[in-house]
């Protein structure tokens, strides 16, 4: 797709929101799995602390502390464990009891920090256990009769077991939420593609227009583009009238005046004084100029108007069939090749006018031999290319030899007007003309035209 579509802006949008979407509800399933686990784990930490507070007991002074009846907290390292201590000096604990568990072991105090404790809320913290284990930690602060001063109650749990469940469902959740985006993009993809479907038609439709291969939008679309379809067909019917109206009012103008100038130029014909000559010459410069604007006229709304095409390969066989037969007496032969599906985007009359100019020129200059190559120069130009052996032109002549009536060899025959039609031509239907060197030897004619489809 093109970096201005309008498909890939509505899917790469689409693909946005989508995965940011996906992203957020990853992260938050993830982290609330997480927090459900660990509150399990405290909820289980709560519940130890609350047993080792219910049974301990100050007994002449000392703090006595049987063991609960927890199975974990009676086998060495199973991962959980409990201890009673009083704060000793700075940051430290005096242990005074613990679970048989932790053996010879103890629960470490949170890094960075002092236990934040009050008489009614835990603190909790991470660290490592006796095996190097992660551990989930709790603590608490408790005053028992008979002891003015409080005492720390510290639970301590394994965490390994959860945080494999953690990653284990956020590899899960972040594959599935991967699956799922690759589909909704791959589903937001085709979606795009099917509803604009019925605008890449009607672009086609247009181009086949403009190409010359159908004169007017007939494809059914939906509601929301039938509308443009009829609005682009009765443009096209307006235009179509307006270049006829155009080409009708130049037929009209260009006969009325050759009525004139024939009259003009039967009155001067046959008298040899001062005035008929100027009479004779100003009409056929008045007939010329006639001839020339019609031409032109002609052309270019032939040109707007679209909707022909003609075969390059046809048009080359017949003219030089026909200009092999006229210079027949020089001998002259005419080695041409087109692609046998190269097409002209105009009529035919046109082509035959504008081959035959340059044709005919060459024939004339030429000592004998003469080449045409037709070839496809992109999809929507092609170039011809036609050579001659003759004398050929300087450089400094090219460009003057396209001119309207400039004749070179005034003991040539012809009007010097065939290279200008050529180039009026040419330039009507968006081409150019360009005069060089041949390989011949002669001069080369180097025809760039609209191309349509085979």
């Amino acid at each position: 797709m093109p970096r201005g579509s309008l498909a890939r802006r509505l899917i790469l949008l689409a693909a946005a929101w989508s995965l940011a979407a996906l992203v957020l509800t990853g992260a938050a399933l993830t982290a609330f799995f997480r927090d459900a686990s660990l509150q399990r784990l405290d909820q289980s930490n709560q519940e130890t602390l609350d047993a080792v507070v219910a049974v301990a007991n100050v007994v002449d002074g000392e703090v006595v502390v049987p063991q609960i009846r927890d199975e974990p907290s009676l086998r060495i390292f199973s991962g959980k464990y409990w201890l009673v201590a009083e704060a000793g000096e700075g940051e430290r604990l005096t242990v005074l009891e613990q679970s048989t568990s932790l053996w010879d072991g103890d629960l470490p105090l949170p890094r960075g920090r002092s236990l934040n404790l009050e008489e009614s809320g835990p603190d909790i913290y991470g660290g490592e256990g006796p095996r190097g284990e992660p551990l989930r930690i709790m603590a608490i602060r408790r005053t028992l009769p008979n002891r003015s001063e409080p005492l720390i109650f510290l639970a301590g749990i394994d965490r390994t077991a959860v945080n494999a469940d953690v990653r284990r469902f956020s590899t899960l959740t972040w594959t599935a939420l991967a699956l799922l985006g690759c589909g909704l993009v791959a589903a937001v993809f085709f979606q795009v593609r099917l509803g604009l479907r019925p605008l890449h038609d009607l672009s086609r439709e247009v181009g086949a227009v403009r190409r010359g291969r159908s004169s007017a939008v007939e494809g059914a679309y939906p509601v929301e583009i039938a509308p443009l379809a009829e609005e682009l067909n009765a443009l096209l019917e307006h235009n179509r009238e307006v270049v006829e109206r155009q080409r009708m009012h130049v037929g009209n103008l260009a006969h009325a005046l050759k009525t004139p100038i024939s009259v003009m130029l039967a009155e001067s014909e046959g008298k040899s004084d001062g005035l008929a000559d100027v009479v004779r010459r100003q009409a056929e410069v008045m007939r010329g100029q006639v001839d020339h604007h019609l031409r032109r006229a002609r052309a270019a709304a032939r040109a707007q108007g679209g909707g022909q095409r003609t075969q390059v390969e046809e048009v080359l066989d017949e003219l030089a069939r026909m200009l092999e037969r006229v210079f027949q007496s020089k001998g002259v032969e005419i080695d041409w090749d087109a692609e046998p599906d190269l097409w002209f985007r105009g009529e035919r009359q046109d082509l035959q006018e504008i081959l035959g100019n340059v044709l005919e020129n060459a024939c004339k200059w030429s000592r004998r031999r003469i080449s045409a190559v037709a070839v496809a120069d992109g999809e929507t130009r092609l170039r011809i290319v036609i050579e001659d052996d003759g004398p050929g032109l300087a450089a400094d002549q090219r460009e003057q030899a396209l001119k309207r009536g400039e004749r070179l060899d005034e003991n040539a025959p012809g009007s010097g007007l065939g290279l200008s039609i050529v180039k009026e031509l040419c330039a009507a239907y968006g081409g150019t003309v360009a005069l060089g060197e041949s390989r011949l030897g002669g001069l080369a004619v180097t025809l760039e035209l609209p191309r349509a489809e085979a």
